[in-house]
């Protein structure tokens, strides 16, 4: 029963969920790309309060990786917080490395990883499962059909709105040697641009994983083009499974102007209000 209603929890939450978020301790966008598994795992946690050990709470996993785990709380966690994950009879002390805001659609969520225990009690798991993609549009062949019947005067090819964001990406050809990182410069729901001192040419598939607004999101895709050989314009096909939620909420959070630029705003207006005086 416990575990039925800890996977019905899983399963409430993931629309809202990103998949995988990193705040400090997030990994460089050169860091080598690990296996992680969007799995609903029951565990115990034993928080740590004062170096001693508190409150035992049951908790579910979202997703799990070598060397940690995403999982959600009904406590208020903060970062570098101490917390003792078990399942079973395996049981890791864990810091956490990420929490989301309260005012977020990912409140409640925090992601840990272990510091102290010989291995991970999810360790069975990593070994047998694999990771899982899906596709960026779900009826991409229906979708792609009706696009190419259109008039090409009337075919927008920018499908959706596309932002400047500040990230980094790491890439690595399917099939081949070819490993690279770059500057991610703008993104879209469909693709991205990133610049990089080394282009792998148009039409080379590649997986990707891109680490921007404090989370790291993996996809599949291929090379579109190249401007200028600077950059490349990249188009997703696929994306980790539980990622998709995740991929909504930077592009929202991309969305929301920004603070400074009212402070811009705020400072003009004080200037030409005393200009006008």
């Amino acid at each position: 029963m416990l575990t039925t209603a800890l996977m019905g929890a899983e399963e409430q939450h993931l629309s809202e969920a990103g998949m995988r978020s990193r705040k400090d301790g997030a990994r460089s966008s050169g860091a080598q790309v690990e296996k992680l598994i969007h799995l609903a795992l029951p565990v115990r946690l034993v928080h740590m309060e004062n170096g001693e050990r508190s409150v035992l709470e049951l908790a579910c996993t979202y997703d799990i990786h070598p060397h940690g785990a995403r999982l959600r709380s009904s406590r208020d966690l903060k970062v570098g917080d101490l917390v003792t994950v078990e399942r079973g009879r395996t049981k890791s002390v864990c810091k956490v490395v990420w929490a989301a805001a309260q005012d977020s659609p990912l409140r409640g969520q925090f992601t840990v990883e272990c510091v102290k225990g010989n291995r991970v009690p999810w360790e069975e798991e990593l070994r047998q499962m694999e990771e899982h993609y899906l596709p960026v549009i779900p009826d991409w062949p229906t979708r792609k059909r009706c696009l190419n019947a259109l008039p090409r005067e009337s075919h927008n090819r920018r499908r959706r709105p596309r932002f400047a964001v500040k990230g980094g990406a790491n890439l690595a050809e399917i099939g081949g040697r070819s490993r690279l990182e770059g500057r991610l410069e703008e993104i879209s729901e469909y693709g991205c641009l990133i610049s990089s001192g080394n282009l792998l040419t148009p039409g080379t598939a590649l997986r990707l994983v891109l680490n921007m607004c404090d989370v790291s999101i993996a996809l599949r895709g291929h090379v579109r083009y190249t401007a200028e050989s600077r950059a490349m314009g990249v188009e997703f096909q696929e994306i980790r499974q539980g990622d998709r939620p995740l991929l909504d909420y930077v592009l929202q959070q991309l969305k929301k102007p920004r603070v400074e630029d009212f402070a811009d705003l705020e400072v003009i207006t004080a200037h030409l209000a005393a200009v006008a005086g």
